[in-house]
C-alpha cells in the first residue's frame, strides 16, 4: 500500500488559545504551570454538550523526527478513531520541569510527566465530563513506548486506563539510550497491565512485539495489527482504510464488551 496515495478523509482541527467548545481544539496548561511553556491540548467534539459523559482518548505524541514533530499539536490518533465525535481527545507533553517546558524527544522528568497526566485526567473528568471508567491511552512511536513508561508509571496512573492503543514500538521490545529501558524495567510496568486490553499495530510486522509478549505476558488481551504500508507515521487514522475500521471496531468492543 502507498499511504500517501490515499486521500484523506479527516483533517485535524488547528490549536487555538481560544476556550474550550464543542469542535474546538484549544491549548491549555494546568495551574502548576501557569505561565510556563508546558501546555497540554484539549478537544470537545462536535457533539459535546455541559452535562454529559464522554469517552476519553489521552495521546502522546512521538519523537521529533522526519514524520512527527514531537508536539502535542502533532498528534493525530485520537481524532482518526473518534472523527472528532463522541470522545474527548487530549494531546499530553512530556515535561521538562526544570525549563517548564515540554519535550520534543523522550521523557522530560518522567515523574514530573505522569503527575502532569494524572493531574489532568482528573481535570478533564471533573470539568468537561471525561468519563473516569472509560479513558484510553494511545500513542504513536515514542508515545506508543509511554503508554507504558509513563501510563504504567506507577500504580495511580496505571488504575485510570480501560485500555491502550499502541502504534509502531511497544516498551520492552528493544533498549533505548533512556534509563529503564531494559526489560527487566519494563516487565514491572507490565505487571500493572493485568487483564486489560492493548490494541499493538506497526508498519509493515508486529512479530517483533507479538514475540515479546508470548513470553513476557502469555496471557495478556492484546490485539494484533501490522499495516500494509512501510510508512512510519500516524496519519494512516486519517484515512478511510480497513486498518482504521479495524481499530474503531476494538475500541467499540472495549466500551461495550459482549455479554
Amino acid at each position: 500500500m502507498d499511504l500517501d496515495a490515499i486521500p484523506q478523509d479527516l483533517f485535524v482541527p488547528p490549536v487555538t488559545d481560544d476556550p474550550p467548545a464543542p469542535g474546538r481544539r484549544v491549548r491549555q496548561s494546568n495551574p502548576d504551570y501557569a505561565g510556563s511553556a508546558v501546555h497540554h491540548i484539549l478537544f470537545l467534539p462536535v457533539d459535546w454538550e455541559a452535562g454529559r459523559r464522554y469517552p476519553v482518548i489521552v495521546e502522546y505524541a512521538g519523537n521529533h523526527w522526519k514524520t512527527s514533530p514531537g508536539t502535542v499539536a502533532g498528534s493525530n490518533l485520537g481524532y482518526g478513531i473518534s472523527g472528532g465525535r463522541g470522545f474527548i481527545w487530549v494531546c499530553l507533553p512530556f515535561v521538562d520541569r526544570k525549563n517548564r517546558k515540554n519535550c520534543r524527544t523522550w521523557w522530560g522528568d518522567a515523574d514530573a510527566t505522569a503527575a502532569y497526566c494524572k493531574q489532568t485526567v482528573r481535570r478533564v473528568c471533573a470539568e468537561y465530563g471525561g468519563d473516569p471508567a472509560a479513558v484510553f491511552l494511545a500513542g504513536f512511536s515514542r508515545g506508543a513506548i509511554a503508554c507504558h513508561f509513563i501510563g504504567l508509571h506507577d500504580d495511580a496512573i496505571a488504575a485510570l486506563w480501560r485500555g491502550f492503543i499502541c502504534h509502531s514500538h511497544y516498551d520492552g521490545v528493544k533498549e533505548w539510550n533512556y534509563p529503564g529501558s531494559d526489560r527487566e524495567s519494563a516487565a514491572k510496568r507490565l505487571a500493572r497491565l493485568g487483564n486489560r486490553p492493548e490494541f499493538i499495530s506497526h508498519e509493515t510486522s508486529v512479530d517483533a512485539v507479538r514475540h515479546y509478549l508470548a513470553k513476557a505476558s502469555p496471557g495478556g488481551d492484546f490485539t494484533f495489527l501490522a499495516m500494509p504500508f512501510p510508512e512510519h507515521t500516524d496519519t494512516w487514522v486519517l484515512r478511510d482504510i480497513p486498518e482504521r475500521k479495524l481499530l474503531r471496531q476494538w475500541v467499540r468492543r472495549v466500551l461495550c464488551p459482549p455479554g
